[in-house]
């Protein structure tokens, strides 16, 4: 916030103005100030942290080229988190799901069906749960990042990623699953409190 009043952006409102009336000083810090928020979403969704800056800087040419569309100022962020999901999920089709094609998934059986893993995850830090995700294979990945920590519901995602509602719901359970798997090897179980 300091960087903010220093550059006579007094409020969140004056920077986005001042961005939308294409400032340079104010694009370059409405840029960085939320470059810490939105790389942890990119990095989500990216295999490697160059992918999370190629995505990162791919959403920041879209909000700076859609900026002057925002009528609601006060929803700005929401806003930006959603260009950034819908870019990394764009990302994904052109670049890591061709990959992911020629790659089996790990078809690791289903036993885990309570909502045990919820429990787990409230247990740890932000960037413990982030780094276990990240470790998922590439289409378990998406659909837990999708659904468990964005709230997207499986038709929404069926429509992001072009796929069945079903196959989501697979691919949770499986990614979920293998997640749940990754905690009780770290000595992590729902029943701890």
């Amino acid at each position: 916030m300091n960087a903010i009043t220093k550059k006579n952006y007094r409020t969140l409102t004056e920077l986005v103005r001042a961005c939308q009336n294409n400032d340079p000083r104010a694009q370059t810090l409405f840029y960085n100030k939320f470059r810490t928020e939105l790389m942890r979403i990119c990095a989500r969704f990216a295999r490697t942290r160059m992918e999370a800056e190629d995505i990162y800087q791919e959403s920041f040419v879209k909000i700076f080229r859609h900026i002057h569309d925002v009528q609601n100022l006060e929803s700005i962020e929401s806003w930006m988190r959603s260009v950034v999901t819908r870019t990394a999920i764009n990302y994904y089709h052109r670049t890591t799901k061709k990959e992911a094609l020629h790659h089996s998934m790990d078809m690791s059986p289903m036993d885990f069906e309570s909502n045990d893993h919820i429990c787990m995850l409230d247990r740890l830090s932000a960037p413990v749960i982030d780094e276990m995700i990240a470790q998922l294979p590439e289409g378990y990945k998406k659909i837990v990042n999708l659904h468990l920590i964005d709230g997207y519901s499986h038709i929404e995602i069926a429509r992001r990623l072009s796929i069945t509602d079903s196959t989501s719901r697979s691919q949770l359970l499986r990614g979920r699953n293998l997640l749940m798997k990754k905690l009780r090897k770290q000595g992590i179980s729902g029943y701890e409190m």
